[in-house]
Parts: C-alpha cells; structure tokens; sequence
C-alpha cells in the first residue's frame, strides 16, 4: 500500500530517531514528536498547543530496545498503520493511521508524552474528530 507523503516523511523521521531511544517511553516521545510536524494529526497537535519541547525521558547509554515482536519498532507501526487503512479501504496510509498505530503499541507510554505537554489521548481524539480538514488549513 503507499504511503501519503506526510506519513512517509513521519516513518522516514521515526526510523532516524528511534536508533537513539533507549526506553519504551522515549520511543513514545520521538514518535510524538515527528507526529506534530507533519499532516493532519501534526495540525491538530499544533492547534491543541503541544510545543515543540525537547525530549523529557533522560539521555542515558542502554542497550538498543527490542519491541516486543522482536522486531524494528517503525516497521511495526508501519504494519499496524497498513493495515489499519487496509481495513478502511483506503488507498494509502496516513497520517492518522500511523498515529493510531502509535496508539496501540505505546499505549500509556504514549498517553505519558502527551499529558507532558498538556494535552491528553481523549483531547487530541475530540479534536481530529470535530475539526473537519478544511479547518485545520
């Protein structure tokens, strides 16, 4: 399935950043923070005030973080996000399905990342769900 050119950018991004997360946590973080910058759900982050913050977990040395399918954590999501528009009949995977992705795998990891910076799961949802495309423009 193709990828829009917002959520190709987030998976290219995610894939450099994610070599440097050394937690759970921290790859919720990145994946927030490549997320804000790009597409729909970058705009609807944007217009809920998520700032553009440095990372919050701490900056240690640790070994590389397995996922738990033992495999590359962006090419996880990029599965998950395909078939989740697969499943919606899409044509391509964007944004939103890659943000649902994250959803799923991250789970309170990534619930974490945005209440620190001021917004929280059911916000950010209300908002891509009340805010028609045209709006967000």
């Amino acid at each position: 399935m193709k990828l829009s050119q917002d959520a190709a950018i987030v998976l290219g991004l995610a894939g450099t950043a994610m070599t440097f997360a050394h937690s759970r946590e921290d790859e919720a973080e990145r994946w927030l923070r490549v997320l804000r910058m790009h597409g729909r759900v970058g705009e609807v982050l944007q217009a809920l005030g998520v700032p553009e913050a440095p990372l919050m977990t701490h900056a240690r040395p640790a070994p590389a973080v397995v996922p738990a399918d033992g495999g590359d954590p962006v090419d996880a999501i990029c599965r998950r996000a395909v078939r989740m528009a697969s499943a919606r009949a899409a044509d391509r995977v964007g944004t939103l399905d890659v943000l649902f992705a994250v959803l799923a795998t991250y789970g309170q990891a990534f619930d974490r990342a945005l209440y620190i910076r001021g917004t929280s799961r059911d916000e950010l949802l209300e908002r891509l769900v009340s805010t028609p495309d045209r709006a967000l423009r």
